[in-house]
């Protein structure tokens, strides 16, 4: 594995002609991460990871300096995978000026996510227009724990970009939680905590699918989540396609945001 610290670099070492797949990531990795790059590695003939913890897409400064990283670890896994190339940018490697980290997101775009972590997005788009614009893979592999994210990056690249996304299937744990970096943050208790809101959020997804009448008791099973004492922020139904509320039997999907003590995990079904 080539480790890179310079785009300009990597530029001149890799062929981006070639059939190169592109699987962003902030470290800390995970078996959803691991996915990611299996699914890279049979789809494309080199992978290329990054590594950036990116400031611009953290709208509380406490919770990017938190935020976990282990890159002697991170590397460790990467070789084991036999990754191709490894990115690892400095901040200024990224971004020119300010008025880049940050791309503009629509007001009705404004929701989920977007709505309760103002600027969150924006800096999402920002690093991954700087992404594109420098390094441009064939491909880019985005997990789909983070649906609104690829929704909103799908609406932003298309017509700039020639870079694909390919979406993979959330990676979850026996117990149902989605595989998350901040999942380190937890202690055992609190991942068994958080790991009954995911398996009560997708027995009622699975029930509505049968029967989608039962998708009216949506408020119900936002009660029972937070009698776990669970800090819901929100639970809604949404189109999976287009993110509208215009919702039926085939098209439906359920976002949930909940905190386990001051961490914010994110799911969907």
């Amino acid at each position: 594995m080539i480790i890179f610290k310079s785009i300009n670099k990597l530029n001149k070492k890799v062929n981006f002609k070639a059939n190169i797949g592109f699987v962003p990531t902030m470290g800390s990795l995970h078996n959803g991460h691991i996915s990611l790059i299996k699914s890279c590695k049979l789809k494309c003939k080199k992978t290329l990871v990054s590594i950036f913890v990116n400031p611009s897409q953290f709208n509380k400064t406490n919770d990017f300096k938190k935020y976990p990283r282990d890159l002697k670890r991170d590397v460790a896994i990467l070789k084991k995978l036999n990754v191709d190339y490894l990115l690892v940018p400095k901040i200024n490697d990224i971004y020119n000026n300010k008025k880049s980290m940050k791309i503009n997101i629509n007001k009705k775009d404004k929701i989920l996510c977007a709505k309760y972590r103002p600027g969150h997005f924006e800096g999402v788009l920002g690093v991954i227009n700087q992404f594109l614009t420098k390094i441009k893979p064939k491909y880019m592999f985005l997990g789909e724990k983070d649906y609104q994210q690829i929704y909103l990056i799908r609406k932003f690249i298309m017509n700039k970009f020639n870079t694909k996304i390919v979406s993979c299937k959330t990676i979850r744990l026996k117990s149902s939680l989605a595989y998350s970096s901040r999942n380190a943050l937890l202690s055992k208790k609190e991942i068994f905590k958080a790991s009954l809101a995911s398996k009560m959020t997708n027995n009622f997804y699975k029930l509505a699918k049968k029967n989608f009448v039962k998708i009216k008791k949506i408020n119900e099973l936002k009660r029972k989540i937070e009698f776990q004492k669970i800090k819901v922020e929100y639970l809604e139904l949404r189109n999976k396609k287009n993110l509208s509320t215009k919702v039926n039997k085939s098209n439906f999907k359920i976002f949930l945001s909940f905190y386990i003590n001051k961490v914010r995990l994110i799911d969907n079904f």
